[in-house]
């Protein structure tokens, strides 16, 4: 396994492997016997950060989710793991009654949810306190400075760590920043967005937002990323839940534009050329690059595990880097 450090203050900063491990699925689609030998794996291989959220996964079985961090919880307890585990949960998106599909109606980012939220899940993980803090997605209801206290006064007693923004447009990410510099309090320091080789259209409209998808890494957040080199960029579904690999799984509407078949060829040649598999390659690229990112992989199976712990030892030639950057 490689590491590298998140974070900047002494006090919270972490080493933690350069794969992070998603359990979103673990305690409900993924059962515990299977989730344990996963985890298991993963430590065994040298990998330390694992992430969760409070609301996964509500959806599968219509409830307001906890299920992943309960199971997360037993893990850690039963196998004696301790502070060299990096824990990285998200709130802010909890369904406020229990639902089966996802809606507007969710506990938000006020510092009463952020303090509340951020306790339960410290009681779900059994950790004295939690690395790594979320907030999982953007809440225009709630001022902007009220979040960012909320988050600093969990630092400040001790319930978290590290703070992040998962599926956050870069100016948010940015003006909260502002104001916790502004105010000597802790900011953000790692993202999370979905990022992959393929590229995504990003105007489409979401159900947060008539401008576009802002769980996307788009050029002006790797711009953001290539000017602020202390930020951590975290990404989830690198592999987008198997398409590249799987020709029943469509990659979708925001896939359906000029560049995807192209990319696709790239990275298929390169992946001929190693001899790796297409998902090893991707995943390599997206830790390797210019603005290395921290890939957040699933697995429901230890062979999958296995296929992406693999890609930790893959080095791409700057050729086979230069062929995968230069497709439009």
């Amino acid at each position: 396994m490689k590491y590298r450090v998140i974070g900047s203050s002494p006090e919270t900063r972490r080493e933690v492997s350069v794969l992070s491990l998603g359990t979103m699925n673990f305690g409900t689609l993924v059962d515990e016997d299977t989730s344990f030998a996963l985890l298991d794996r993963f430590a065994e291989a040298g990998g330390t950060f694992l992430d969760t959220s409070n609301n996964y996964a509500f959806w599968v079985n219509g409830t307001q989710g906890g299920e992943s961090e309960e199971l997360l919880g037993r893990w850690l307890k039963s196998r004696g793991v301790g502070d060299e585990m990096t824990i990285a949960t998200k709130l802010g998106a909890r369904p406020n009654q229990p639902a089966t599909t996802f809606g507007l109606d969710v506990e938000g980012l006020s510092a009463r949810a952020i303090r509340e939220s951020s306790e339960q899940s410290r009681e779900r993980l059994g950790i004295e306190r939690i690395h790594l803090l979320y907030a999982h997605v953007m809440d225009e209801h709630t001022p902007l400075e009220e979040t960012v206290h909320g988050f600093a006064d969990v630092v400040a007693d001790g319930v978290a760590g590290l703070l992040g923004a998962s599926n956050h447009w870069a100016w948010r990410i940015e003006r909260a920043r502002a104001l916790a510099a502004a105010a000597g309090v802790p900011g953000y320091e790692v993202l999370q967005h979905h990022h992959s080789y393929l590229r995504q259209r990003t105007d489409i409209p979401t159900l947060r937002s008539p401008d576009g998808n802002q769980g996307l890494v788009s050029g002006d957040l790797l711009s953001y990323l290539r000017a602020t080199p202390e930020l951590t960029q975290v990404a989830y579904s690198p592999l987008i839940a198997g398409a590249y690999v799987r020709d029943d799984k469509p990659l979708g509407p925001g896939f359906e534009h000029a560049g995807t078949q192209p990319r696709l060829a790239a990275v298929r040649e390169v992946a001929a050329e190693t001899g790796a598999t297409v998902n090893q390659v991707v995943l390599s690229w997206l830790m390797g690059g210019a603005v290395p990112v921290v890939p957040l992989i699933g697995a429901s199976s230890l062979a999958q595990l296995e296929e992406n712990l693999g890609a930790v030892d893959l080095e791409l030639t700057e050729e086979q880097r230069k062929k995968l950057d230069s497709v439009n």
